[in-house]
């Protein structure tokens, strides 16, 4: 009996056809564990890397991918060469994301790292159909001009952040009228107890070893600084359009928590389970059923206890600028983005120090405002340029803050 009531979840799942955009990164590779594990549910349309070749051609033959895309168009025939004999179609170049994005899928994971992602999401999105987001710099850096080309098409947006999903199943629980507040936990990074100075002179070595989530690099040096969750808070801003007064933060170092909504009765819903990628990802996939993710079970017994506490804006300053700059508007998320992905490159480089991460940002932003950077972008084109800008902006005042002493 459990076999068919499995069968008839997929099958109401079923048959969906799936693109992933970004599918050799971490969350690229669990949305595929998943489909995988529920064989006979999905059927893998398209899938998109930006170098990996061996990856992509490794997870096209495993899903019998109909189209696979590189990012790097140097490397389209070493892809071709890697799918012969398979039913794959290997494309190369930007053109070949947007075409990934709009090929016939009914759910688009929307998860290529970066400002990079903005316009082959959007592409997924004109199609009017189902985007699972994973990118945050769509919300980020086009926010506004991203949900309303959302209401425009007709599309569906499920978030897939781990912190945006939990507050997506807790408002399940009343009206959104009712919602007094909505909080984003935090695990802390692997810093949560250091002292500001040992902070400010951690090596990328030590940025990277997060307590509790197995994710790229430059999301865990995003969680190190917790400007990850400062980013959060402007997506959590624009998709369940909410205000600055709405939004806060808890620092919850076992990761159990995802996230919280607070209704005007005092009641506080809260969405729990392990820190596993692969559950927020199954709920998406499925939605509005339930399917099998593989994470591990949560057991609360042998947890114990779960702890809290308020975020430590003094050894913490990249959540106070990204609030400033969601509360600011116009472009200044995507300056704020922008400057902040190069500085984290530089970071892993060993060009810049950990303390200097955020002072970079803050400067460019600085600059940037005086610049007119920081004004509303109207279309596409506007945030591309404007991103472009910072990000030079970003490399110029580099060599300021390199010899700067930390």
């Amino acid at each position: 009996m459990q076999v068919d009531q499995q069968t008839d979840r997929l099958n109401v799942a079923g048959g969906k056809s799936v693109t992933v955009l970004g599918a050799t990164g971490s969350i690229g590779q669990s949305t595929l564990d998943v489909v995988i594990s529920n064989q006979g549910g999905f059927r893998v349309e398209a899938l998109t890397a930006i170098r990996s070749v061996d990856k992509l051609a490794a997870a096209a033959r495993q899903t019998s991918a109909r189209f696979a895309a590189i990012a790097d168009p140097a490397l389209y025939r070493e892809l071709k060469d890697a799918l012969v004999g398979t039913v794959t179609e290997a494309a190369a170049g930007p053109a070949a994301l947007i075409e990934a994005a709009q090929r016939p899928a009914d759910w688009v994971m929307a998860a290529i790292v970066g400002a990079s992602g903005l316009e082959p999401t959007l592409a997924a999105v004109d199609r009017g159909v189902t985007i699972a987001l994973a990118n945050k710099e769509c919300l980020v850096c086009a926010g506004s001009m991203f949900m309303e080309r959302v209401r425009a098409s007709g599309a569906t947006v499920l978030p897939v952040d781990s912190e945006h999903n939990a507050v997506f199943q807790a408002l399940t629980a009343g009206r959104r009228s009712d919602v007094w507040r909505v909080i984003l936990t935090a695990s802390g990074g692997p810093f949560r107890g250091w002292a500001r100075e040992a902070i400010r002179r951690a090596t990328p070595q030590q940025a990277l070893q997060h307590p509790n989530w197995t994710m790229g690099p430059k999301i865990t040096i995003d969680s190190a600084t917790m400007m990850n969750k400062g980013l959060e808070l402007i997506e959590a801003h624009h998709l369940f359009g909410l205000e600055s007064r709405q939004l806060d933060v808890l620092v919850h170092p076992q990761s159990v928590v995802h996230g919280l909504v607070e209704y005007r009765d005092g009641s506080v819903v809260a969405q729990l389970g392990a820190p596993d990628m692969r559950i927020p990802i199954a709920h998406a996939l499925a939605y509005p059923e339930r399917i099998e993710s593989k994470a591990s079970r949560l057991d609360l017994a042998r947890l114990g206890s779960l702890t809290f506490e308020p975020p430590d804006l003094a050894r913490f300053p990249a959540l106070k600028l990204a609030r400033a700059a969601m509360e600011a508007g116009g472009s200044t998320p995507t300056v704020l983005n922008a400057a902040n992905e190069v500085a984290v490159a530089e970071f892993l480089a060993g060009r810049i120090s950990f303390g200097r991460i955020v002072d970079l940002v803050e400067d460019v932003l600085a600059v940037g405002t005086r610049q007119g950077l920081t004004r509303a972008a109207v279309n596409l084109q506007e945030v591309l340029a404007i991103d472009h800008s910072a990000r030079k902006l970003t490399r110029d005042l580099l060599p300021e803050i390199a010899v700067k002493a930390t």
